[in-house]
């Protein structure tokens, strides 16, 4: 539960701060967020804010400086996160960080290796992740065949191959077309409704961001007010 009685968040992030270069520079500053269950969390701000810092330690790919990060009960500061990382989250990045000699069907089982599944199993996982994002005739075809958004959906299927209830995107459509960032907009949502995902999306682009439940906005390493230009003006 949280401190109001409601259900505690999936995501609660409590002061948070990463130095990097012998503490020379302080790319989280204190920060303090939480996601609940379910919500479609955009983070967002300019190059060098730390958004991308912030999504790194939420996925255990490091470890913060000071603070702690909860994840569905579980303190990211204990050892042994490889079980989270390879069930707890899903990981989309921007520029796919897909496996070029294996096909689109093969890029995702390949994810589900070991997780105690029968290789039938998997493969039908597959198909069916392929099928929902719009790939399901591509199975054979390889990652530098596809087109961009082609690439960017097969790794969206990728990272939901066990299951996540969190899907963490680090700037997901910042290597495509308009077109394709739709495409991409929309299937999150189609997931999103179907698997019941909590989403939390980096990106620097206010179209992308504003299609979430809610936008964090951040800068020098902190949470900060809305810009401005943001709030409506019946609010202001």
């Amino acid at each position: 539960m949280s401190d109001d009685g409601g259900p505690a968040p999936i995501i609660q992030v409590t002061d948070v701060v990463k130095l990097y270069d012998d503490g020379l520079v302080r790319a989280l500053d204190g920060v303090t967020m939480s996601a609940a269950r379910g919500e479609f969390l955009a983070v967002t701000g300019p190059s060098g804010c730390g958004k991308s810092t912030l999504l790194q330690l939420i996925a255990a790919l490091d470890r913060p400086t000071s603070g702690s990060i909860v994840v569905e009960g579980r303190d990211l500061r204990e050892a042994g996160n490889d079980t989270y990382r390879r069930t707890g989250i899903g990981l989309v990045f921007q520029l796919h960080n897909l496996l070029p000699n294996l096909t689109a069907l093969q890029n995702i089982e390949v994810a589900m290796f070991s997780n105690g599944r029968s290789h039938g199993e998997q493969r039908a996982r597959a198909r069916e992740l392929l099928a929902a994002v719009g790939l399901g005739a591509k199975e054979k075809v390889t990652p530098p065949r596809l087109s961009g958004g082609e690439r960017q959906r097969l790794a969206i299927a990728r990272a939901l191959a066990n299951r996540p209830p969190i899907l963490l995107a680090d700037e997901p459509t910042g290597s495509l077309d308009s077109a394709a960032v739709d495409r991409v907009l929309e299937l999150f949502r189609e997931i999103r409704e179907r698997e019941g995902l909590t989403l939390l999306l980096v990106t620097h682009d206010a179209h992308v961001a504003s299609t979430a439940d809610r936008i964090v906005y951040m800068r020098d390493g902190k949470i900060v007010a809305a810009p401005e230009a943001d709030v409506p003006a019946a609010a202001r």
